[in-house]
Formats: C-alpha cells, sequence, structure tokens
C-alpha cells in the first residue's frame, strides 16, 4: 500500500465517535492508516451517580479502550461538558491539538446537532482546520507543535438521527458502507459501560446499543446496505474539494466500490 494516512476523529464527548463514524474508521484502519480519536471532554456530566472527577476517570479510559479495538489512540482536549465556546483561547487549544496529530483528514461533528457542546466543536475545528497551517497563529503551548503544511480535508459526521434542532431531516453528500464492519463497531460503543449502564436503569432496556444499530439500518437502506454512515464534506474556499475519504475507502459513496 501507499503511505498511510493520518486520520483524527475529533468530536465533543466519549461515544460521540462511537456512535457516528467508528465503521467508517474501522475501515480506515483495517486498510493501515493511522487513527486518532480525540474529544473535546472527558464527559464529566456523563453521570447521576459519580462526581465529575470520577466519571471523568471512567469515561476517558472507556474512550481508550474503545480507541483500542481499531488499533487507534485517544487523546482529550480536557474542555468540560456544556462549557465549550467559540472563543480565540478556545481556537489555539483545537488549533494546538490538530498541528499535534498532524491529520490529513479530519471527520467532526457536525455544524447542527442537538446540543450546543456539538455545534461549537464543528465550528472551532472548522475554523482551526484553516489556522493550522499558518505560522503566525501561535498556540501559546511550551513546545508548541509546528503548524501543519495545508488543509486537511474536513468532513461532517451526521446529526443525532440525521435532524436538525427542529427534526427536519438534514443533508447530507454521501454514505459509506460499514455492514462489514459494524460487529466492530458496537464493540467500540459498549466499551463505554458508564453510559449504556446509565441508559439501562433509566429505560430498563438496551437503548444504548440498540439506537445505534437502528440508526446505522436507516442510513443503509439509503443506500441498499444493512449498516452505513453518513457524512458531509465541508469544501468552503479553501478547503480541499477532492474526496479523499472516499478515495481511500474505495467506495463511491452510494453502496458501490471503486476498483
Amino acid at each position: 500500500m501507499a503511505t498511510p494516512y493520518r486520520i483524527l476523529a475529533l468530536h465533543a464527548h466519549p461515544d460521540d465517535v462511537e456512535f457516528q463514524c467508528a465503521g467508517t474508521l474501522a475501515l480506515l484502519s483495517e486498510a493501515g492508516h493511522s487513527i486518532t480519536i480525540a474529544t473535546m471532554t472527558p464527559g464529566d456530566c456523563g453521570s447521576a451517580v459519580h462526581d465529575a472527577e470520577a466519571i471523568s476517570a471512567i469515561r476517558r479510559e472507556e474512550a481508550r479502550a474503545a480507541a483500542q479495538r481499531i488499533g487507534a489512540d485517544y487523546v482529550c482536549l480536557e474542555f468540560r461538558d456544556l462549557a465549550i465556546f467559540n472563543d480565540d483561547e478556545s481556537r489555539r487549544r483545537v488549533t494546538e491539538a490538530i498541528r499535534g496529530a498532524r491529520p490529513d483528514l479530519i471527520l467532526t461533528a457536525p455544524p447542527i446537532d442537538y446540543i450546543a457542546d456539538h455545534e461549537m466543536t464543528s465550528l472551532l475545528v472548522r475554523d482551526a482546520c484553516f489556522a493550522a497551517p499558518c505560522p503566525n497563529y501561535v498556540t501559546r503551548q511550551w513546545e508548541p507543535a509546528p503548524p501543519l503544511p495545508r488543509i486537511p480535508h474536513l468532513y461532517f459526521v451526521d446529526s443525532l438521527e440525521g435532524s436538525d434542532r427542529d427534526g427536519k431531516r438534514m443533508a447530507v453528500d454521501f454514505h459509506v458502507d460499514v455492514t462489514r464492519v459494524f460487529a466492530i463497531k458496537r464493540e467500540m460503543l459498549a466499551c463505554h459501560a458508564s453510559q449504556r449502564d446509565w441508559l439501562l436503569k433509566q429505560h430498563g432496556i438496551d437503548e444504548y446499543l440498540q439506537t445505534q444499530q437502528r440508526w446505522g439500518s436507516v442510513r443503509g437502506s439509503e443506500i441498499g446496505v444493512e449498516q452505513a454512515e453518513a457524512f458531509r464534506q465541508y469544501r468552503g474556499h479553501p478547503y480541499p474539494h477532492d474526496n479523499l475519504l472516499l478515495s481511500l475507502l474505495g467506495q463511491d459513496g452510494r453502496g458501490g466500490s471503486v476498483s
């Protein structure tokens, strides 16, 4: 194979990536590419039992275990739940994380979703991609990573159930068939036991994994496969316009393969 590409999946909370793009990451890892999964926060508000410090420690380890299922690294940027804002300090912190990961391609949260943490993550990552190659945009770190050589390819994952805040369906650009690796995607989400147990207590059923499978089936039905994930590519000036993600996967975005 040619030189492996570096892939960064940066979403708001532990388990967001596992819901929305873990199948695609599994395929990329299988193809020999280098994967980093990053979260803005450690999920410090994700418990009614543990305090913020305790649940953060638990969820970092769950996220790390999930990443290890596909040989990926895990990084937390150490923002806090419900406290991600689009400001100068935050943008510089995200820019430093991107420079450190050196990605060719980034998967991140959608611009419109049910919670502000997701929307702010999307905005910060979008603008940090633009800033990452700029030498004069300093991140004020003790040992800053060097600027990137170019703006990475940028993709937005699905919003929750593909809808905006009013429940209206969001348009997507293409789908990725993840049927063959869905079992791995499910294993990755199951690593987040603290969240799965919480919902089991709340609902009395394993809604956590069922929701993942149900929405993947919906996206899969749109292209005639069992399980799929949907994406939008950000093509604003001067971001890359060619679809590197589909090229690396050897898929056409409609359920077929490209030789």
